[in-house]
């Protein structure tokens, strides 16, 4: 054990660098964080010997740079959607852990360049279709701060093991909020950039035109470090454009309604926190902006599966039908969803071209919102509940009703997927129950290093979470 607690991204950079201990210890301690936190199943694919080879190559170029790269020794989590050419890309789904994929995504491509060190697969929910991680195939991923309940998802094995300290940082995918979810969940920073930020490509995808890879950290640095890598930016400071007081626009009457009561405790003493820092807060009221709230978001995402998925076998060169991947699917609620979704005419063109028009609207929305209130981002609870009892369908009690697991942690993230806008969660503070309550912030398209830097801020004002033993 190199530490008492684990260290966050931009700690162990600076450890390392200090000599303080060597990549390949880091990475033995990493494997004894794994051992311990085993019962997360946070990984879908972890193989000790790859592990600390990768370290050890590390240690050789520290001994030999002057300048070393910004990320090498560094230890990150990938999940198991994002290509990786020398370890399984298996989707969380057993058709793909038959193969490998015959090159690196992008996005990985970019971390490597920079040095960084990759720590394994982090499980998932089977083909990114939820939100429970409650996988049949590689098994049930489970939340660092009580075994019992879910890390949320997709990027359930990503969120859980950041949570848990076994990873310094890791990448998910976000669709309708699958790396704000389990960050959120799990106690960590989670982001997702603006729609096209990084480079496409090198994900088993759900849709490409809502996709994109994002990052899951312990501090809001280190996803600036990361965002930047991603980009393909110059590591340039994280800095406001404006130095008048960060204005925050606050929608009570819509993603504040509905919330767990500790979870609406949390939120308000938050709020509070950041008003004695001197942030300032605006209420706005969503339902003036006709179209904010799209009620027929999903059928983008269910329309360009059956076309997104024929395109990645295609590009990869998989011997893989799309039907002999729908039909191994293990898990109950992703088989019922991805058999109705690859039926030939499920979802007509012309429903799909008017869902379109109608996110179009959205988006404008969007921008119009945070420009009448001249906000610089809004905020919000994350998810309306803290983390339920895994499932065993898509089912849980809140507020003493019966609702549905996806619909109930995809409320408040999915206007911002949708719209294709930067959000990102962090910390807001621990309920009674023992388990986090993220805090959101959406900021207009392309501002994502500004939404990073009044992050940065809220995270100073909110102060740290105890961790899970």
């Amino acid at each position: 054990m190199l530490t008492a607690a684990p260290l966050s991204l931009s700690e162990a950079r600076a450890a390392l660098l200090r000599r303080d201990f060597s990549c390949v210890e880091y990475a033995c301690d990493l494997i004894e964080r794994q051992a311990r936190w085993r019962h997360i199943n946070g990984f879908a694919h972890f193989n000790e010997e790859h592990l600390l080879a990768q370290a050890a190559r590390s240690d050789r170029e520290l001994k030999r740079s002057a300048d070393p790269r910004r990320l090498l020794g560094l230890p990150i989590a990938i999940k198991d959607n994002i290509n990786t050419a020398f370890m399984p890309t298996g989707g969380g789904t057993a058709a793909f852990e038959r193969v490998l994929p015959p090159q690196n995504a992008p996005v990985l491509v970019q971390l490597l360049k920079a040095g960084a060190v990759v720590a394994g697969k982090a499980n998932m929910h089977e083909l990114a279709f939820g939100v429970s991680n409650n996988n049949r195939v590689t098994g049930t991923v489970r939340n660092p701060f009580d075994l019992a309940r879910i890390p949320g998802g997709s990027s359930g094995g990503s969120g859980a093991l950041v949570g848990a300290g076994v990873v310094p940082a890791a990448l998910g995918t976000d669709t309708g909020g699958s790396v704000r979810i389990p960050a959120a969940l799990c106690g960590a920073v989670g982001l997702r950039p603006t729609q096209g930020r990084y480079l496409p490509g090198g994900v088993i995808p759900i849709s490409t035109t809502r996709d994109t890879v994002g990052p899951i950290a312990r501090s809001v640095d280190d996803i600036a470090l990361l965002d930047a890598i991603l980009a393909g930016d110059t590591l340039q400071a994280v800095e406001r454009q404006s130095d008048r007081p960060i204005r925050l626009a606050v929608p009570r009457s819509t993603l504040w309604q509905g919330l767990e009561p500790e979870v609406e405790r949390v939120m308000d003493v938050a709020l509070e926190k950041l008003k004695r820092a001197g942030v300032e807060l605006v209420d706005i009221d969503l339902n003036a902006y006709p179209g904010f709230f799209d009620k027929e978001h999903a059928l983008i995402a269910k329309y360009e599966f059956r076309f997104a998925m024929q395109e990645y076998i295609d590009a990869n060169g998989h011997a893989l039908t799309l039907e002999e991947i729908v039909s191994e699917i293990g898990s109950p609620d992703v088989a019922e969803i991805a058999r109705y979704i690859t039926l030939p005419g499920a979802i007509s063109e012309s429903s799909y071209l008017d869902a379109l028009k109608k996110r179009d609207i959205s988006r404008a929305a969007y921008s119009q919102c945070l420009h009448d209130t001249s906000a610089d981002a809004l905020v919000f609870p994350t998810t309306v509940a803290t983390a339920c009892l895994i499932p065993a369908v898509d089912s849980m009690i809140h507020n003493g009703q019966n609702v549905g697991v996806f619909a109930t942690f995809t409320r408040n993230t999915e206007p911002g997927s949708n719209a294709g806008v930067p959000g990102i969660t962090l910390p807001a503070g621990i309920a009674s129950n023992g388990l986090p309550v993220g805090l959101a912030l959406d900021a207009a398209a392309g501002m994502d290093r500004e939404l990073i830097a009044i992050t940065r801020d809220i995270e100073t004002a909110l102060g740290q979470i105890s961790r899970p033993q």
